[in-house]
């Protein structure tokens, strides 16, 4: 029984073998070109135009602060307010500390007094004077008349001398009211109502901080500094005169303001090779605050040539750029490049390419050098993801097929 049962099963086998010749050769030739045709893979493609791209780059950084300011009192007293909330945001000329003023107050009182007493002594002297000025030779001496002129100018300089220690005593009455210098943030405040405070001391009561503007200072290479001034020299960048700052925050997200160049150190240091450029950036919403690392995108001028987006491009073990392409005849061709530039999120190449080529953007993880593909028009948006060209009105993608 065995041995029948194994006949008939391989008598069974051996039919349905030539049932499958039967049938693949009575399929039309023309499907096994078909078969062929669908071994082209789809890739997404963007075609390219020669244009004028930005020459960018993107140095590390850290925020500062504009302008600090220690509060210190100038006078010594008891404090008798704290005007402000730790933390908070104050403006130019906002009272900050009001020391005990009385003693201050009589000190400008008694200077107005002495005011007074030096000014009445004047008319007196004048008058003597007048006197020894005629009954001199006939009266009076001239010793008596310089005496008296004498007396007439010290009785003014008494007037003077009051009315400068009215001033000193007025300046000091001033600084009783410790005001913001500039518009800022203040920190918490050293010192509390009751405390004793002494004139500069060493202490500061309290600190401000102007965070609008703010300032980036960066960090570059020296070598990229010498690179930079050779491309300047050569006319291949142009424009650097406006140069362009864009700022990239902790979280990866673009600040809203551009910088302008203030100043850079001279000094390369000898430790890293590096020297700093500091750029002013407006700071009206309080984003950036000192100590924050970012990042910034500078534009140090424009150069012709493709732009090659970064998500298309790679490097190879010499550490060229790579790309791939689709050729004449619809195969994946590999292309390497000697010479690039960062431009924003792409990079800058101004050989080996000529307009209308096609650079594959998408479906690179399934392509070979060589292997036939089928290109299909992409483009890629605002937030660097690769779509299709043309995309269907948010309404048309609900409507059914057609039948």
């Amino acid at each position: 029984m065995i041995r029948r049962a194994l006949l008939i099963s391989s008598a069974l086998a051996f039919a349905a073998l030539l049932a499958a010749c039967s049938d693949s050769g009575s399929k039309p030739a023309g499907n096994a070109g078909a078969a062929g045709a669908q071994q082209a893979a789809p890739v997404g493609v963007i075609a390219l135009t020669k244009g004028s791209f930005p020459i960018t780059t993107i140095l590390p950084g850290r925020a500062e602060t504009f302008q600090t300011a220690d509060i210190r009192p100038q006078v010594s007293g008891l404090i008798r307010e704290v005007a402000f909330k730790d933390g908070g945001e104050i403006k130019k000329g906002d009272l900050l500390y009001q020391i005990e003023d009385a003693p201050y107050i009589a000190a400008v009182e008694q200077a107005k007094a002495a005011i007074s007493k030096a000014q009445a002594s004047v008319p007196s002297a004048e008058s003597n004077l007048d006197r020894y000025q005629r009954l001199v030779g006939s009266g009076a001496t001239q010793i008596e008349f310089e005496t008296a002129k004498t007396t007439l100018l010290q009785a003014k300089a008494e007037v003077e001398s009051a009315k400068a220690s009215l001033s000193a005593a007025q300046i000091d009455l001033d600084h009783t009211r410790i005001v913001a210098p500039f518009d800022g943030i203040i920190d918490q405040t050293a010192v509390n109502v009751g405390n004793v405070v002494s004139a500069n001391q060493t202490t500061a009561l309290t600190t401000i901080r102007q965070l609008d503007p703010i300032y980036i200072s960066l960090t570059e290479s020296s070598t990229n500094l010498l690179k930079l001034r050779d491309a300047m020299a050569a006319g291949d960048i142009k424009g650097e005169a406006n140069v362009v700052f864009h700022l990239i925050l902790e979280n990866g997200k673009e600040y809203n303001q551009q910088g302008k160049l203030d100043m850079s150190k001279q000094v390369v240091s000898e430790t890293t090779g590096t020297f700093i450029i500091r750029v002013l950036f407006p700071n009206p919403d309080r984003i950036v605050l000192p100590g924050m690392y970012v990042r910034a995108t500078v534009e140090l001028g424009a150069e012709a040539g493709y732009a090659l987006p970064q998500l298309a491009t790679s490097r190879d073990a010499n550490g060229r750029l790579t790309a791939q392409f689709v050729s004449a005849d619809g195969k994946v061709e590999t292309r390497a490049f000697e010479n690039s530039s960062p431009s924003n999120n792409s990079w800058l190449v101004t050989e080996g390419i000529k307009d209308g080529d096609q650079l594959i953007v998408s479906g690179l993880q399934s392509i070979t050098s060589g292997m036939p593909v089928k290109p299909v028009p992409m483009k890629i948006n605002d937030t660097g993801v690769v779509v299709p060209a043309e995309q269907p009105a948010a309404g048309d993608a609900q409507k059914p097929a057609a039948k």
